[in-house]
Order: C-alpha cells, then sequence, then structure tokens
C-alpha cells in the first residue's frame, strides 16, 4: 500500500505521514511500561505494518530497558535490507538494573551518549540509527552544546544518519542549532495535549526541523471504546493506571465523543479523525502512533489519507473549547 510520505525536515530521510511507535512492546516490570506484552503479538504488529506501507518504525532504549529494541533488532534480521523500515531510536535516560521500577534520569553526557548509541546499534542489529533522538534534556549539568556536538560526531562517523532531539523547549533547540541542524523534534501532541502548537510548532516550521508527535491518541484515551472503566481495569504495571486521573479524563472522553460525528461522516473512527487533525498543522511530519496487535494498526491505518474539512476543523476546535479538554491552540495553523 502506497502511503503519503512527507520529508523529515532536511535530513533526506521521506517518511510516511504514520509511523509505528513500539513504546508498549518494551513490556511491563519498569517504571513507565504499558503491562505484559507478547513479543510474537510485536513482531507480527510490526510485520503487519510494514506490509501496510509504514516506512519507519520508532523505539527507544528506555523502552522496557532495552527489550523494545531487542524485538525491534529480531524483526529487522528477518528482513532483506532492502525492505527495512527506517529505524528511529532514543538515548539519554539511564536505569537501576536492581530496581527497574525506579524512575530513570536523563544524562546527556557525551560518554553515555556514544555508549547508548552503541547499545542500540547491537541490540537493533545495524551499522546505523536512521535517527538518534535525546529523550528528554539533561538532568546532570551537561552543557547542551557539548551533548550536541557528540551526536554530531556519531553522524560523522557514520554511526547515526540523522539527529534529533525530545522534549525539548525553543531555548534548547537554538542552542542545538548553533552546533548542527536538528533534523527533528518529537513532542506530545494531541488534541488534549496541544501547547507545542503555540511556541515549538513555529520553531521547528522556521528552522527546517521535521516534528514528530508521539502520544497522538493520548494514549489510547482518543480512541472509540476507552472508558474510565477500563483505566480501573489496567494492570498494575501500566503507568496510565495511575496517571489517568479526573476531572482531566472525564473532560477528554467528553472531546472524544465530540468526534463521533465527523469520524461517521468520513465512516471511519474517531482515532482516525484526531491522528488526521494533527497532520492538518503547518509543520507537523507525522504521528508516531502504537499497536501491541496487528488488527490495531488497521484502525489507524486510514488516518494518513483522511482529509477533514474546514468544518470539520471548525467543528473540533468548538468542541475542544467547549469541552475544555487539553491545554494550547485548537485551530490548525497553515
Amino acid at each position: 500500500m502506497a502511503l503519503p510520505t512527507r520529508p523529515l525536515g532536511t535530513s533526506g530521510l521521506q517518511i510516511t505521514t504514520i509511523g509505528l511507535g513500539t513504546w508498549a512492546m518494551g513490556g511491563g516490570g519498569w517504571a513507565f511500561g504499558w503491562g505484559p506484552q507478547d513479543d510474537e503479538h510485536s513482531l507480527a504488529t510490526m510485520r503487519h505494518a510494514v506490509e501496510l506501507g509504514i516506512n519507519w518504525i520508532d523505539t527507544a532504549g528506555e523502552y522496557g530497558h532495552g527489550h523494545a529494541e531487542e524485538v525491534v533488532g529480531s524483526f529487522l534480521r528477518d528482513l532483506p535490507e532492502a525492505d527495512r523500515p527506517f529505524v528511529f531510536t532514543k538515548c539519554g535516560p539511564t536505569w537501576d538494573p536492581h530496581d527497574p521500577m525506579k524512575e530513570s534520569r536523563s544524562d546527556l553526557s557525551p560518554k553515555n551518549i556514544r555508549r547508548q548509541t552503541e547499545d542500540s546499534l547491537r541490540r537493533l542489529g545495524v551499522e546505523r540509527v536512521d535517527l538518534m533522538q535525546f529523550h528528554w534534556p539533561d538532568e546532570g549539568g551537561v552543557p547542551i552544546d557539548e551533548s550536541w556536538a557528540e551526536l554530531a560526531k556519531l553522524i560523522d562517523e557514520g554511526k547515526v544518519r540523522a539527529g534529533g532531539v525530545s522534549n525539548f523547549d525553543t531555548t534548547l533547540l537554538a542552542h542545538c542549532e548553533q552546533v548542527r541542524h536538528v533534523d527533528s523534534l518529537q513532542q506530545e501532541f494531541s488534541l488534549v495535549e496541544r501547547r507545542v502548537a503555540a511556541k515549538e510548532l513555529t520553531w521547528v516550521r522556521d528552522h527546517g526541523t521535521g516534528l514528530l508527535c508521539y502520544s497522538p491518541i493520548a494514549s489510547g484515551q482518543l480512541t472509540d471504546g476507552f472508558t474510565a472503566e477500563r483505566v480501573q481495569a489496567m494492570p498494575s504495571s501500566d503507568w496510565r493506571r495511575r496517571e489517568f486521573r479526573e476531572p482531566y479524563l472525564s473532560r477528554n472522553l467528553a472531546l472524544r465523543d465530540c468526534l463521533r460525528p465527523i469520524a461517521e461522516r468520513h465512516e471511519t473512527n474517531v482515532m482516525s479523525v484526531a491522528l488526521a487533525w494533527l497532520l492538518h498543522w503547518d509543520g507537523v511530519t507525522a504521528d508516531i502512533v502504537g499497536a501491541r496487535r496487528p488488527e490495531q494498526v488497521d484502525d489507524w491505518i486510514g488516518a494518513a489519507s483522511l482529509q477533514l474539512t474546514r468544518d470539520d476543523l471548525h467543528e473540533i476546535g468548538d468542541a475542544a473549547e467547549e469541552t475544555k479538554a487539553g491545554e494550547g491552540p485548537v485551530r490548525p495553523r497553515g
């Protein structure tokens, strides 16, 4: 299947407007896990996504403390090199192997960046990562220009093709840009988390940087069947059980319900409407959408080609204002 593509900034990478995220594929047993996950289901999900035309997978060293990268590596080994999707990963967070439920700390020291890049290459079974991203800003006082200079060295050495950051504000982005161009920014962006549209989205558009939207369906809240009861039924190892709280959950679900008439008009589901809404913002490159089973990919793959009308966008903006769900601009610009 031929899916729409967009350039990832000026990196030279042409990527589908939806990519597959592997956060949940890290499994349970760590601070931000999604509960138990069957590796065979993960492999089947990646296989199905690529068969449907997805040409990139996003992962991170932190997901399952290396496990998600290992599963992605297993998937890649079964594919001819010419058929492999691009692989994007992240470095920075360090974790305690003796206390996996302890939250990680971001270390962007040059030494740790290089060590974690080598670890990712080994787990993924590749000679070069297509996109290496700093997962979070450094928490230990390392100057960002030193961190970014080290990633630039890894790019020059051929171990990394493009360099990006995640969860960075415009001040940090500007410091990085002085050292080397920032190829991409990965930021949380959804109908209920819109703050990036107020500032960072303008920066990436003005600087030729790609924007990858993570948690675009608010970790499940913007799907047809999500309920408050479902949150209570989640395993204790699923981070969402402790994070999804009132009154925000009810507001988010109310906004989700407002998408149903739009979805019906387009003969699709509310998740696809929420994903397509993001792709209407000037400066957005693509959405990262997670899946734990192959059939879940079928639920959102159509969003890549869904064109919302001006009336649809106006209706969604009104609903966001009326339900008071989330923060940030409500109407796409561009």
